[in-house]
Parts: C-alpha cells; sequence; structure tokens
C-alpha cells in the first residue's frame, strides 16, 4: 500500500528528503483534501473528486505505464512493473466508482476546468516519458506516494456509493526505499527524481485547487 510520508521522513536520507516533499508538496497537506477525506464536503463535490481523478489517472496507459517505457535499473523496472499491476486495480475501481456517480456535477465554467485538467494530465504524460534519467521514475514515486490520500478519497466515496475497496496491491516501503536508494547514489538521477516527483505533486496540488475552486462555484449558483 502507499506510505506514511511522516514515517518516510524519520528515515533520512533520499528516501526521507522524498518524504518531506510528499509530507510539504502532497496532496495529503492541502486543506480541501482534508475536508474530503473527513466527509465534510457534499456528495456532489465527492462526485466532482472522483471524476477529475479518473481525468488523470483513469486512463491507460498511465504515467507508471509510460515510465517503463524507459532505460531502467533492475530493481526500478521491478517496482514499476509491480506498481503497474497494481495500479490495474485502483484504475478499475475509479472507473466503477465514476459509473455509480453519475454525471459530472453541473458547474460553472465547465470548459475551463476541463482544459485545466486536460493540461495537467498532458504535463503528468510529458514528465513520464522525459528523456531525463531519473525523471520518470521520481514522477511514479511521487504518484504512489500521493496515492494515498487520494485512495482515501475514493474509499469516503465508495462507503457513500455502497461499493466495497479493493485492497490496495501497491509496492512496500521497503521496496520503493530500495528504488530510492538505486536512484540516490547517481547525484544526476537523484537531482531528476526529486524534479519528477516535485512536479507530479504541483500538478496534483493544481487539481485540488481547482476542484476547490469548482465547489465554491457550485455555492455561489
Amino acid at each position: 500500500m502507499a506510505h506514511d510520508s511522516v514515517q518516510i521522513v524519520s528515515r533520512g536520507g533520499a528516501w526521507g528528503a522524498l518524504g518531506a516533499l510528499a509530507s510539504s508538496d502532497g496532496s495529503a497537506s492541502h486543506v480541501y483534501v482534508r475536508s474530503l477525506v473527513l466527509g465534510s464536503e457534499s456528495p456532489r463535490d465527492l462526485a466532482d473528486a472522483v471524476h477529475y481523478l479518473c481525468l488523470l489517472h483513469g486512463r491507460h496507459p498511465g504515467l507508471i505505464d509510460h515510465a517503463l517505457a524507459h532505460d531502467l535499473e533492475p530493481v526500478e523496472r521491478e517496482w514499476l512493473e509491480a506498481s503497474a499491476d497494481a495500479f490495474v486495480t485502483e484504475r478499475s475501481y475509479l472507473v466503477r466508482l465514476v459509473a455509480a456517480a453519475g454525471p459530472l456535477p453541473s458547474t460553472p465554467g465547465q470548459a475551463e476546468s476541463e482544459a485545466a485538467a486536460a493540461g495537467q494530465r498532458h504535463a503528468l504524460d510529458m514528465l513520464a516519458q522525459s528523456d531525463r534519467a531519473g525523471c520518470a521514475i521520481g514522477a511514479a514515486l511521487a504518484l504512489v506516494l500521493d496515492w494515498q490520500p487520494m485512495r482515501a478519497i475514493l474509499d469516503v466515496a465508495a462507503q457513500r456509493l455502497g461499493i466495497d475497496p479493493p485492497a490496495s496491491s501497491l509496492p512496500l516501503e521497503s521496496e520503493t526505499a530500495a528504488v530510492v536508494a538505486v536512484l540516490s547514489s547517481d547525484g544526476a538521477k537523484e537531482r531528476a527524481m526529486m524534479f519528477g516527483a516535485q512536479q507530479v505533486f504541483a500538478q496534483h496540488r493544481g487539481l485540488w485547487d481547482l476542484l476547490e475552486a469548482r465547489a465554491e462555484a457550485r455555492e455561489i449558483h
């Protein structure tokens, strides 16, 4: 399963630095994500989040699949293959929730919202297809780390929709830490990894800013 970034920070080194980045820039620290996880937002807001998460991460090939196309160390490839296999379940879960949630909630500025989400999706794809060694795997690492709060939102939505959440089979913390250790042995790769991760966290935060603005727009109208 995805990992608790607070625990990661305590490990130090590159693994700790990645955890610190997840804590400061990841989805878990966003106020709107916290409200969704706590169930304090309306069913329409949850449905909106599910739909937009599906726009970003519900298609195949996704970020992790694109990252697999690079020249990789064996431990990196093994981790990515396991993550890609696990994400098949997450993707199916997303699609199932979207179907159960019904149509996208009517919101002012829909065309602009869709364009913004398409831009975020494109940015994620470009990171995962970057030729800079370490960038794509860094982006994939960030997605797996950031999936924990996203999965929590999906599980809240599933509970409201009467759907049993499937078990997550994303890589264990020790397996993810092993990949980070390999990357951190090469300074250039480590910097690229951190760049890729930071950019993914930024795109995700952009998504939550967008969804928070959409929720506020629905309240006004």
